[in-house]
């Protein structure tokens, strides 16, 4: 690290290398800021692997109100319609942004914009760029505005272990590099950490994004919301690699069909088919699977012989593990993509602890209620980090001083709990289960080795979806198939996971000891 740590006391404080952080980062400028990246900046963003694109009201035939129907629709009585129209009126915006720092979105012939269609969406919206990097392009070129931009201080190879807090105000963050820990003081921290997908055996997220954000949020005393949802994409590809590469919903926009291994199309049948909401669809290839049938994508006639031309990424893995999907189905199963709860926030990205903000995938603004419309994500990291820069800036820059623990902190290690939430926690889910995740994470979350914030990031998940006794969005109980009437956010917050949890342990005990002869 180049700069002694006294030089950057009382700058503001971001967290996260993703989209997110280095939007955020670069609506700062020209006011110094600090951005705290784990690993090497785009090495564990998800960002960096998003093939779909940005969801944003470009075409002729479109417009904010459309998209807007769209994503309510879409999130199953759980959005707040106001933030999301006014996130959705500012996506065009945002894409014209992302264009003049460089990024190479695809083009007709003619200049216009190359639009594609997702699932759940009612016209061709979903910006892309190269094909199915979008992601990669987006990141590429953020990240190179960012080294040139003399207001960032970058401080790869960081890991921020907790938020130092005192009378519910931000006062610094204890962090830590291979030389070993130190706190950098501030008043002003913004957490853009990115998912959970880590969290679990199966995910298109790198491993390294396991909820960090959540712990250092729910141990500051912030209030978290609507953890329990968290969406499946229907079509990651079924290898060993991992992060599992994604077949992009783009494929099936362009008409592929989803079919199992004697060739039915088990999708037809189903209000949208293989453009059904992602939920629906993920549930779909679930079941297809506990049936003992494996399933696949078939893009083979659309869109065939042009699918390595419009899918240069997808082609290259599938190649490589000697499938050609001009001429082969190709192996698909669901895997963890998206969480769409996280710490509860107002429309500028602020949280209930004074002083710190969130952004991105760790936040819960309420545009995606209880399911993400496809490619809104991107989107709303994008369009948010405007705002949360703003409030930021606009904070009174308080001077303060910041003393940690003196007992050091364990490095995060997710590894113990991936199995548990795999199978507590997964597509379709049931009480029996939630409660045997919840007792296997509670000691783990309660102690002290490398697996305690990931197990309280897991722990907080398995409350959320045991209080939650309906099915909704990506949260599907098969013990409570049905939605409730009505829809309510979810809250929770440290304090009342650990309650809630010995409750459940208690009342388990009694009835263990009650049974006995």
């Amino acid at each position: 690290m180049s700069k002694d740590i006294s030089e950057l006391a009382n700058h503001a404080v971001i967290i996260g290398g993703g989209a997110a952080g280095l939007m955020t980062a670069l609506q700062m400028a020209p006011e110094p800021v600090v951005l705290l990246s784990k690993a090497p900046l785009g090495a564990e963003a998800s960002s960096l692997w998003a093939q779909g694109g940005l969801a944003a009201a470009m075409g002729d035939d479109d417009a904010p109100a459309l998209h807007l129907a769209d994503t309510l629709s879409a999130g199953a009585g759980l959005c707040d319609e106001t933030v999301a129209r006014r996130i959705v009126d500012a996506a065009p915006a945002a894409v014209e942004h992302l264009a003049r720092l460089g990024v190479a979105f695809d083009r007709r012939p003619d200049g216009g914009w190359r639009l594609g269609l997702e699932a759940a969406h009612g016209r061709k919206r979903i910006v892309h760029a190269t094909g199915d990097g979008t992601g990669r392009e987006i990141m590429r070129a953020l990240i190179a505005a960012v080294r040139r931009c003399p207001s960032i201080t970058l401080l790869e190879g960081v890991e921020a272990l907790r938020l130092i807090v005192e009378d519910n105000s931000i006062h610094g963050v204890l962090a830590a590099n291979a030389q070993g820990q130190f706190v950098i003081e501030t008043a002003r921290v913004v957490l853009a950490t990115g998912g959970i997908g880590g969290l679990f055996l199966e995910s298109t997220n790198p491993a390294g994004c396991y909820g960090q954000g959540l712990a250092l949020a729910a141990r500051a005393g912030a209030k978290l919301s609507d953890l329990e949802f968290v969406q499946f994409h229907p079509t990651a590809f079924d290898g060993p690699s991992r992060p599992m590469p994604l077949v992009t919903e783009a494929v099936r926009g362009d008409g592929a069909i989803l079919i199992d291994d004697t060739g039915e199309r088990f999708m037809a049948d189903q209000p949208g088919a293989e453009l059904a909401p992602r939920d629906v669809v993920a549930r779909a290839v679930w079941r297809r699977r506990a049936e003992g049938r494996r399933t696949f994508l078939d893009a083979r006639k659309h869109p065939g012989a042009e699918f390595a031309k419009r899918y240069p990424v997808i082609s290259a893995f599938c190649r490589m593990a000697g499938i050609d999907p001009a001429v082969d189905p190709i192996p698909v199963r669901p895997a963890v993509h998206y969480h769409m709860g996280g710490i509860a926030v107002d429309i500028d990205g602020r949280s209930s602890v004074d002083g710190l903000w969130a952004c991105g995938e760790v936040s819960r603004t309420g545009l995606h209620g209880a399911n993400r419309l496809a490619s809104n994500s991107l989107m709303e990291a994008i369009v948010c980090a405007q705002w949360v820069a703003e409030s930021v800036r606009n904070k009174n820059h308080r001077h303060v001083k910041a003393r940690a623990a003196d007992v050091p902190l364990p490095v995060s290690d997710p590894s113990a709990v991936r199995p548990i939430l795999s199978l507590g926690l997964g597509v379709l889910r049931e009480r029996h289960g939630i409660e045997r995740a919840i007792r296997a994470l509670y000691p783990l979350a309660t102690g002290r080795s490398a697996a305690s914030d990931p197990a309280l990031v897991g722990l907080m998940i398995a409350l959320s979806a045991w209080r939650r006794e309906e099915s909704r969005g990506g949260h599907y109980r098969s013990d409570f198939p049905d939605a409730l009437p009505s829809a309510e956010p979810s809250s929770i917050s440290l304090a009342e996971t650990l309650d809630a949890a010995c409750e459940i342990l208690e009342t388990e005990s009694q009835s263990v000891g009650s049974a006995q002869p």
